[in-house]
């Protein structure tokens, strides 16, 4: 009988899905990877979220492993190199948190246009802030979409209703172009020089470098945001600081960082920025959908040797 590690915790539909096709299952979360490591070696599967870093010396301890699912759409937690070195299969579940992540970077883009939290805490405080607190309207504004995925697709839908211009910059778009007449394909510097709110929805880049760096700030107008619910090493965070300071830009919403968990960041503190800790993703309907995407996935697999969303 097949055996499945979950690392990480997640809805328990996973888990009767595993148990369902007979395959035993073991929750064990907030393991390190020493911990992991002892263990690994009995387990065919193994599913993760975003907390456990399947690292090189997992893969290499993992004698009976044949798959690695992981419950989201990124894959940079698992060393990808390593898995397909021992022809470890790995799957991730594409757009099965496309709309949660969608919606958190447009409750990101309200939040730093409209100063929310910074209204909400003062507030509290009985300080009555309203001659401070002047916020700006996304109708009839302009936003730059840089990747059109499943998450960017669903932003793009969920502000039509705000007759906004979208821009949007993507390889894989051009073959698509007449799926999606309300968004303009354009180059990565007439997107970041023409948008008011410039949010993130791609891959980083392979070499591990980031898109935007202070240079492309200076491109833009000093009134754009910038939101990042992608990837972390997308935006140098020094970078966008520093560009926050300088008033090369108007503010910034992140929810996500170059190293996580963030328990320091130069962008702590900044008055600027809306920081969220990595929680695009955590909804209840999400939890639920990617569970059950990546148990069925990684059961097929075990079971009938069937391939779904490998990376």
């Amino acid at each position: 009988m097949a055996k499945v590690l979950i690392s990480d915790s997640m809805s328990n539909v996973a888990q009767k899905i595993f148990e369902k096709n007979n395959i035993t299952v073991d929750i064990k979360t907030g393991l390190s990877e020493e911990e992991i490591i002892k263990i690994i070696p009995e387990y065919d599967g193994m599913v993760v979220r975003s907390a456990t870093k399947v690292t090189k010396n997992i893969i290499e301890a993992a004698k009976n492993m044949k798959a690695i699912g992981r419950a989201g759409a990124g894959v940079d937690n698992i060393d990808l190199k390593a898995a397909k070195e021992k022809n470890i299969i790995v799957m991730n579940t594409p757009g099965g948190n496309a709309n949660a992540t969608a919606e958190h970077a447009f409750a990101l883009i309200m939040s730093v246009l409209r100063k929310v939290p910074f209204a909400n805490e003062t507030t509290h405080k009985g300080q009555w802030e309203k001659k401070n607190i002047k916020g700006t309207e996304l109708s009839k504004k302009t936003l730059g979409i840089v990747g059109f995925g499943n998450v960017g697709v669903r932003l793009s839908h969920l502000v039509k209703g705000f007759d906004m211009k979208i821009l949007v910059n993507s390889k894989s778009l051009e073959s698509r172009k007449k799926d999606f007449p309300h968004v303009s394909n354009v180059s990565f510097d007439e997107l970041i020089s023409n948008s008011d709110i410039i949010s993130f929805h791609c891959k980083a880049a392979a070499d591990g470098k980031p898109l935007i760096t202070k240079e492309h700030y200076k491109k833009m107008k000093p009134t754009a945001y910038i939101i990042n619910a992608a990837r972390g090493n997308i935006v140098d965070e020094k970078d966008l600081n520093d560009a926050l300071n300088e008033n090369l830009i108007a503010g910034a919403a992140v929810d996500v960082f170059s190293k996580e968990p963030a328990k320091e960041n130069v962008l702590f503190n900044n008055p600027k920025a809306i920081l969220t800790p990595h929680i695009a993703a955590s909804t209840t309907e999400a939890s639920i959908t990617v569970a059950e995407m990546i148990a069925n996935q990684i059961s097929d697999f075990l079971t009938k040797g069937v391939k779904i969303h490998t990376v």
